[in-house]
């Protein structure tokens, strides 16, 4: 919501992109990706979610919109997608919605293919927009990708197209994805992709094997966590804005506990702007995090009714040690007094793939810091 002077009445963006105003650095991150897409390289992008992956894609196109208003930008997130047919109609959508039903000639020039594709007008009933949605009939995937393709580089415009996620497809039960993908993204001239994700030893292996079609295909980029200093000043700005005060010490406190990650922090700040006109002590930041914790309890008791007695004790185990480097050690296994390390093995396995346990270079961690604040406090 805004007020009346133009301005958010909360700066805290913790979902979705308003404008540069409110986003935080990424200066040389934005300028690396505005000159590859500019110069015709494609871009991968690896971070862990909810370090601001997103975020920095969104200020990249705002960038790319406000230099050349043809541009056309379009954002896609494949990671609910469990097939090759999942992926071609989200496709199909996304260049539907975002790009056809804005440009009335391509619109018309595309009229016979959308008759095939018997897309569906629906309205959003919490937005008021109308989208449309299409089901993609078997064995029409790879001739509606090719229809597609043909679209977007008829249409004389430069297209930007981001695929978050894109470590779904290597998931995909139909063998050859990556290589039909591959043979028509690789004959664009005027279609310019980054494909981002989380799942770094997926996304490494897609881009960086050769064995895979697109290996070497793009440039590679990373992205760390904001330097504290620059985010701290950032946050203070709009404290002081409204005449109030934010220590470096409370701000400290945060960054640590949730070591950088974007999203967490945002959400946190976005509490405490609300709440205070100066923060001043991590008793105000521990109010904000009960706060939201106590929001999320009713997801989190739901959640947990779906693990297994096993699931449980390990994920109780790894939310008491914050990390964990050797989980299937006798020592880990005696401290916390876990049955077995095949049993602990296979309970990793199942939390890992439905991407509740995250494993990064330190151990395997809790994925959402919330949650693993939330079980810390049942203990």
């Amino acid at each position: 919501m805004k007020m009346t002077n133009g301005k958010l009445a909360n700066p805290f963006i913790y979902q979705g992109y308003e404008s540069p105003e409110y986003f935080c650095d990424r200066l040389e991150e934005t300028a690396a990706l505005l000159s590859h897409l500019r110069n015709g390289r494609n871009v991968t992008l690896i971070s862990a979610r909810r370090i601001g992956k997103t975020g920095l894609i969104k200020n990249t196109f705002y960038h790319l919109k406000e230099e050349d208003k043809g541009a056309v930008c379009l954002y896609l997130d494949i990671f609910a997608t469990k097939n090759l047919r999942d992926f071609v109609e989200a496709f199909a959508e996304m260049t539907i919605n975002g790009f056809i039903r804005k440009n009335e000639s391509i619109a018309e020039k595309a009229a016979g293919f959308l008759g095939s594709l018997r897309p569906v007008l629906s309205l959003n009933p919490v937005s008021g927009e109308t989208n449309f949605s299409v089901r993609v009939e078997q064995e029409q995937e790879e001739p509606t990708v090719r229809s597609l393709f043909d679209c977007l580089n008829g249409s004389g415009k430069e297209i930007y197209i981001a695929i978050d996620e894109f470590q779904q497809i290597a998931e995909y039960p139909e063998s050859g994805t990556e290589a039909m993908l591959r043979s028509y993204i690789q004959f664009t001239q005027h279609i310019h992709f980054i494909f981002s994700g989380s799942k770094h030893h997926l996304m490494s292996e897609i881009f960086g094997s050769p064995k895979h079609p697109f290996y070497q295909s793009t440039e590679m980029m990373g992205l760390k966590p904001l330097d504290e200093n620059v985010y701290y000043d950032f946050c203070r700005k709009f404290f002081l804005e409204k005449g109030g005060e934010l220590s470096q010490d409370a701000f400290a406190e945060i960054y640590r506990r949730f070591e950088g990650h974007t999203w967490y922090i945002q959400c946190i700040m976005n509490r405490l702007y609300e709440e205070f006109d100066a923060v001043d002590n991590v008793g105000q930041v521990n109010s904000a995090i009960a706060a939201i914790l106590g929001n999320r309890e009713p997801q989190y008791e739901s959640m947990v009714q779906f693990f297994t007695e096993n699931q449980m004790s390990v994920l109780k185990a790894i939310a008491e040690d914050g990390i964990v480097s050797r989980p299937l050690s006798g020592q880990f296994i005696k401290r916390h007094r876990l049955p077995g390390a095949s049993s602990v093995k296979a309970a990793l396995k199942v939390l890992e793939d439905k991407e509740i346990v995250y494993h990064k270079t330190e151990g395997y961690v809790i994925y959402d810091r919330f949650m693993a604040l939330w079980f810390r406090g049942r203990l």
